[in-house]
């Protein structure tokens, strides 16, 4: 049975500019499970994805994003896990199964590509949705640093 050695929380307002600080924050703590280089640059990946798709979608058309919150949830496991939990409390998603296939876009005229799940599912080992409308969305992400 895995058990959790170290734990982290982050909350970073919605906007662009955080993004970066996200993926480095995940990643510099998720160092200590001495992943390569590669599993390290797949979680940043994986993570950006994520929050951006908070940035983009969670807060659609709120004018004053200084209290629109993207919360993070680090955990790392003594069997070299990590879990990556990326949520919002934003719009939601009102159908997952629609949203997690590639190109689907709610907004076809934006320069969007539709492929925010597929790239997070092929950079993590286990990738869970849970939405609610009008509540927001939270991402889970799994991925195994072991070799």
């Amino acid at each position: 049975m895995k058990m959790m050695v170290n734990e982290m929380k982050v909350r970073l307002t919605a906007q662009s500019e955080n993004e970066g600080t996200a993926r480095s924050v995940v990643s510099v703590f998720a160092a200590s499970l001495n992943p390569t280089i590669e599993q390290l640059a797949d979680l940043r990946c994986a993570v950006s994805e994520a929050v951006t798709n908070c940035i983009v979608h969670a807060y659609r058309g709120e004018s004053d994003r200084s209290r629109c919150y993207i919360y993070i949830s680090v955990r790392l496991y003594d069997n070299g896990e990590i879990s990556v939990e990326v949520a919002d409390k934003g719009c939601g998603i009102p159908d997952i199964e629609a949203a997690r296939r590639p190109l689907f876009t709610t907004d076809p005229d934006s320069e969007r590509c539709g492929m925010g799940f597929a790239v997070m599912e092929s950079f993590t080992d286990s990738l869970k949705v849970k939405s609610k409308v009008g509540q927001g969305t939270t991402v889970l992400m799994k991925k195994s640093f072991r070799r």
